[in-house]
């Protein structure tokens, strides 16, 4: 026995340091990801096989009437809290990074086997704090996956914007009608979604007047959005609108479905059908989120870059006077380039996304809760309702924001 469980720890080694000599400079922004899906996978899977283990732990189980349900919510976000942690010291470490001598650098894109044991043992160590501490920390992941949310706001934003602008560049028929049917129909199904929640929402007999004031607000929206982008001053394009219109009436959906089961005007009491979907897409909107902004960092948009990055969109007008004087030191500069080549993202809030997402990740998995009163429901709960609520109309504030931002600051650049 002894001698299988060398080997395999030998293995293991061997296995770390091999994955962690191949991830090169460019790979790192992909070996983040794999990190941040392993956590997801350990998460997922102590949600369903570490309940009868934390029974035994006596720091753990203070109480007889703690739950199977809490024990699966205390697993998901202890893993979670470790994983946040792992982020936000890099978060921290990074502050500051603008060229790449920096060494800081060097820590970002190396040392993976020290980044693997470090991330191991913080999360191991959660499982050695006070029951107290993951209580507070499951209150402030709820703000900071509202905080996540409005990230894939901002996430949506870029990527719509830049598709919409790939296409436009190509200046062909095709694409116009193709942005056009696609914005048709992202509003046909947001409006459709909306009149569903009617029916779900608003059951007859009931006064549901909450629930109807979120659907209309959310069909208002929509509205808006449309009239404001299409609007001559503003000559902004349909399909961002569409999306966005699109989103909020799912948030809206994730919204209303989180109502209490006890709620006469949720429809959708008595099926656990609506849980598990919200989780599988919340899920996926997640993980889809982190991959894009991992990815999107390293390209020439102004997506992460920060100021003194030269993908960060940042012109600055220059005279020809200026050039004429500066025309000697050329070379000068050139070398300076050289030795300090400026990072082409920023590092901190790289980090500062996955560690939110681990924040969000956590509320999908544990329900939006920490409290043992409704360990046993599943995303269901006032608090959920409202910060997804609230999380839709500040949405549709940043987006509003910015399409007359350009109008109500004219000399700024907002792109």
């Amino acid at each position: 026995m002894s001698c299988l469980i060398t080997c395999c720890t030998a293995l293991t080694c061997g296995l770390c340091n091999c994955v962690a000599s191949g991830i090169t400079k460019r790979s790192a922004r992909l070996a983040y990801c794999g990190l941040f899906g392993g956590f997801l996978i350990l998460s997922w899977v102590l949600r369903e096989v570490a309940a009868p283990l934390l029974e035994k732990i006596p720091w753990i189980n203070t109480s007889d009437t703690h739950t199977k349900e809490w024990y699966q919510i205390q697993a998901v976000l202890r893993v979670s809290m470790g994983n946040f942690l792992f982020f936000a010291i890099f978060a921290l470490i990074m502050i500051g990074v603008k060229d790449q001598n920096d060494k800081r650098d060097a820590w970002h894109h190396g040392g993976w086997i020290v980044k693997m044991v470090l991330w191991i043992l913080l999360v191991v160590l959660m499982f050695f704090l006070p029951n107290a501490v993951i209580s507070v920390y499951g209150t402030l992941s709820k703000f900071g996956a509202g905080l996540f949310l409005l990230v894939q706001v901002l996430i949506l934003l870029d990527f719509t914007h830049a598709w919409n602008d790939a296409w436009v560049e190509k200046d062909e028929q095709k694409w116009y009608i193709a942005l056009l049917v696609i914005s048709i129909g992202c509003y046909i199904i947001a409006f459709t979604f909306s009149g569903i929640l009617f029916i779900w929402f608003n059951p007859s007999g009931q006064d549901c007047g909450l629930n109807v004031f979120f659907i209309v607000m959310t069909m208002i929206l929509a509205f808006a959005f449309a009239i404001i982008a299409l609007h001559p001053a503003v000559n902004g394009s349909l399909l961002p609108a569409s999306v966005i219109s699109l989103y909020c009436a799912y948030v809206c959906y994730t919204g209303l479905s989180s109502e209490p089961h006890g709620y006469v005007c949720n429809g959708l009491n008595n099926t656990k059908v609506v849980t598990t979907s919200t989780l599988i897409l919340g899920m996926l909107t997640t993980v889809l989120s982190v991959l894009y902004s991992a990815f999107r960092a390293g390209s020439s948009t102004t997506f992460l870059s920060p100021p003194s990055s030269p993908k960060s969109g940042g012109k600055k007008p220059l005279l020809d006077e200026e050039e004429l004087e500066e025309g000697k030191e050329k070379e000068k500069e050139k070398k300076t380039d050289a030795e300090a080549r400026p990072v082409s993202y920023s590092y901190m809030f790289f980090h500062l996304i996955f560690a939110l997402a681990s924040m969000y990740s956590a509320m999908l998995l544990s329900g939006w809760t920490s409290s043992s009163e409704s360990s046993d429901l599943i995303d269901v709960g006032w608090t959920s309702v409202w910060v997804r609520i609230c999380t839709e109309w500040v949405t549709a504030a940043l987006f509003v924001w910015s399409l007359v931002a350009p109008l109500i600051f004219p000399d700024r650049e907002f792109y």
